[in-house]
């Protein structure tokens, strides 16, 4: 008995947690060289059996406040960042060479505000028909993805955003955008009718294309 006891005993030790300070800096490794937000359930697979990987992430998270850089959550998934209030320090190193088309940003804006929804309630919305190409074109810029299919008829698929949209915008989820007035207030709308606010323009020469030619 005193023997089986102790080969439970050898058992157990092999699985031991390393401390938490420890996995904090595994937490802390992992974050620093992924080019993407990881996961809870991918820092599990890769820490040693037995981590907590979230405990890890608090910690790391208290560690990092009035930093340069923050532990910062993008929707299901976890990311250093730089903190906003240094971005100033990175606009050298961004170069804007094209610009969303009106057709594009009302698209895109709908998808964000009311998601999930079908082509057709995007339309419904905007008041004009929206062009394939459009779609397309955000979902190759994977700011948008599709959706689970409506349980209606056609089963007509619907759209979402994605993790990269929410990274790029510096949010949690989708339930941090910014209200109407608070985007004209930032100087991000102008005073034309935002979409689902009033008629839109019966016709749309943007359609078809997703970017604006600089001039």
């Amino acid at each position: 008995m005193a023997e089986t006891d102790q080969k439970v005993e050898h058992v157990e030790s092999l699985f031991e947690a390393p401390p938490l300070a420890e996995q904090e800096r595994m937490v802390e490794a992992v974050l620093f060289a992924s080019a993407d937000p990881v996961t809870l359930p991918d820092l599990a697979a890769r820490m040693p059996h037995g981590c907590e990987p979230r405990a890890a992430l608090d910690l790391l998270q208290k560690r990092y406040e009035g930093r340069g850089v923050r532990v910062v959550r993008v929707g299901e998934a976890w990311a250093i960042r730089t903190a906003p209030d240094l971005g100033f320090l990175m606009q050298k190193e961004t170069t804007e060479t094209r610009k969303l088309s009106r057709a594009a940003i009302e698209t895109l804006a709908i998808i964000a505000y009311h998601q999930p929804c079908t082509r057709a309630e995007i339309e419904e919305i905007r008041g004009v028909s929206v062009s394939r190409g459009t779609l397309d074109q955000l979902m190759e810029l994977e700011w948008i993805r599709f959706g689970r299919r409506r349980m209606s008829p056609g089963r007509p698929v619907t759209y979402v955003v994605t993790p990269d949209f929410l990274d790029h915008f510096g949010l949690e989820s989708a339930r941090d955008l910014p209200g109407v007035k608070e985007l004209r207030a930032a100087g991000l709308l102008d005073s034309r009718p935002m979409p689902g606010d009033g008629d839109l323009e019966a016709g749309d020469e943007e359609q078809d294309d997703l970017f604006e030619d600089e001039s």
